[in-house]
């Protein structure tokens, strides 16, 4: 049987994010941000239900943006040095956090998404994490100065957090490549490399996302 699932992310309500803008701010107060997401997802995964969609997400209602919501937690990042680069090879321009030591995950990064959300449908279960890839195209490297080198350290980072998720409920763990498309070079001499390192040993399905057109 073919099973349905949607690519990850839903919009979010617009009380909660402003709506058509990437990396919109969070229009609720610190207090009851938490709250606001979860109410969100609660919204996401009733929706995917009522339209029969077999393997359901969270929506992403809890980040603002698919890389970044993961970085957020790594250590080696920098959010307060951005810096505007041109990404998807100058697709696109945008504000990204910078790389200024060693890469490494120390606790989990997604976890208390998972659990809420496990708690909250009996669907199958679908969780989106960025590839490896994607991430280097999505930052500014002021430490590792290679990309290959630094793809496979968050190769490592996104095995163990995917491990972790699983290990929580997680049907199927999609990782997020559109730099698959713009760099296919790269894709080739380090890129499947990096991807197949990230999800090495996973008891659960994997899958990959490569979008065209907004991949931001």
């Amino acid at each position: 049987m073919l099973l349905t699932t949607i690519a990850g992310s839903l919009p979010k309500p617009a009380w909660l994010a402003e709506p058509n803008r990437l990396w919109a701010p969070w229009r609720l107060p610190p207090e009851t941000l938490q709250e606001g997401q979860r109410d969100a997802v609660l919204l996401a995964l009733r929706d995917q239900e009522e339209a029969r969609i077999d393997i359901v997400t969270d929506g992403e209602q809890t980040r603002q943006h698919f890389v970044h919501g993961f970085l957020e937690k790594i250590e080696g990042i920098d959010f307060s040095k951005r810096v505007t680069i041109g990404i998807r090879a100058d697709r696109y321009q945008a504000e990204v956090p910078t790389v200024v030591g060693p890469i490494a995950r120390r606790g989990p990064v997604h976890a208390d998404e998972v659990r809420f959300a496990r708690a909250h449908t009996t669907r199958k279960l679908k969780f989106e994490i960025p590839g490896p890839m994607t991430i280097v195209d999505t930052l500014h490297d002021a430490h590792y100065r290679d990309r290959a080198r630094l793809a496979m350290e968050f190769a490592g980072a996104i095995n163990a957090e995917a491990r972790e998720l699983a290990a929580l409920g997680v049907d199927v763990i999609q990782l997020d490549e559109p730099a698959f498309n713009v760099y296919l070079d790269a894709v080739a001499e380090w890129g499947i490399e990096a991807l197949n390192r990230a999800v090495e040993e996973l008891a659960c399905r994997t899958v990959v996302h490569i979008c065209y057109g907004y991949g931001i």
